[in-house]
């Protein structure tokens, strides 16, 4: 009995090494050699807000066009919006999903898809004024089997088995940007990450929301994120074992050339904050999206144009997590506005302002987890 489970525990062991040992060729080798690796196109002239994935299909937020879900399995699209009359909406900007619903976030409320009825149903919230109703992001916790919510204004935690809603004011001091909530990232079993467009919120899941060091917060002061630029608008998170990635907006202009300066900041959870910009190698300052596969980080980059007062996409750069070497993604494919992404263990997902580009970078011999 012990020599078997030696065996099956050897043999679990090279599998795993084997999946990894070839993560590290295929990902070096498409820097060199993008033009040799299959991406394909979906959804042209779409302007695609945010991807994810209920395990069967890949869901897409879009402004504009509505809902879209693409079968895995069948290769096939479908579409959910006011011009096929299956949904009352068209603009959205986030979106998440478990094995019974989809939950999608538009500048009209929340709208949840049961899969089960197949059918969409609506919820409004009253706390803020419809300005509140602007749902930027969303998270599916499925360690406490709840949603996260960021407004404009507040926080939101939908709880699925009670059915039940739950505001929450994060306003630090009375800077009300600390509540105007961005990304959401849920960190493992126990932590949720808040981006605002003034910081970072920490959120200690053993506690409730309304106690006392449940969160702690993270601006430019005392040294966080090295103290850079007037304000630090969140943008794009990442969790990983030792590292939480952040991502941040770069908004700057002549008369406040400090104000969102951006950077990608590596967190090692303790006071150490790493900074990568254009001076480190990456394409533009504004950090768009991060998506983790193996020891690589993919990061949507952008630059803002002081004159134009625009943000323009600058592609997409590479970072070994390990050696924090960047390299650039070239490759004419690929556009350079790039929004969302979604890794699903065998391609990565893209979403810009011109459709989707699916990278596909294994083989049905290796499946890569997003390192949780």
């Amino acid at each position: 009995m012990k020599k078997l489970l030696l065996s099956i525990e050897q043999s679990l062991k090279m599998k795993n090494l084997f999946a990894i040992l070839l993560f590290m060729c295929v990902v070096p080798y498409f820097v060199g050699a993008q033009n040799h690796f299959k991406i394909d196109k979906y959804l042209s002239g779409v302007i695609v807000e945010d991807i994810c994935s209920d395990g069967q299909n890949i869901w897409v937020a879009s402004n504009g066009r509505g809902i879209f879900s693409y079968s895995l399995a069948d290769d096939l699209w479908n579409n959910y919006s006011t011009e096929n009359e299956k949904l009352q909406h068209d603009y959205f900007y986030s979106i998440t999903a478990n094995d019974d619903f989809i939950w999608a976030g538009s500048i009209d409320g929340l709208f949840i898809y049961n899969k089960k009825r197949e059918d969409w149903s609506k919820r409004k919230f009253g706390l803020g004024g419809q300005l509140s109703n602007w749902i930027r992001s969303l998270e599916y916790d499925k360690y406490a089997d709840v949603v996260w919510i960021g407004r404009f204004k507040y926080l939101t935690k939908y709880d699925i088995k009670k059915r039940r809603f739950t505001d929450y004011d994060l306003t630090i001091g009375k800077d009300e940007k600390t509540n105007t909530i961005k990304v959401i990232r849920v960190d493992g079993d126990s932590l949720v990450w808040f981006g605002t467009e003034a910081g970072l919120h920490k959120y200690d899941k053993s506690k409730d929301m309304d106690e006392n060091g449940a969160a702690l917060f993270y601006d430019n002061r005392y040294n966080y994120f090295q103290g850079d630029g007037d304000q630090v608008s969140i943008s794009a998170l990442l969790t990983e074992q030792n590292n939480v990635w952040i991502g941040s907006d770069e908004f700057i202009t002549p008369d406040r050339p400090n104000y969102n300066i951006g950077g990608l900041y590596k967190f090692n959870r303790r006071n150490r904050w790493d900074r990568f910009d254009n001076s480190s190698g990456l394409q533009g300052n504004g950090i768009s999206c991060l998506e983790l596969s193996g020891n690589y980080i993919w990061v949507g980059t952008y630059q803002f144009s002081k004159i134009a007062k625009e943000p323009y996409g600058r592609g997409i750069a590479l970072i070994n997590r390990l050696t924090g070497e960047i390299s650039i993604i070239r490759d004419d494919r690929i556009p350079d506005s790039i929004k969302c992404s979604y890794f699903d263990g065998l391609n990565i997902w893209f979403g810009s302002d011109n459709g989707i580009v699916k990278i596909y970078l294994g083989n049905k011999l290796a499946v890569w987890d997003n390192g949780e």
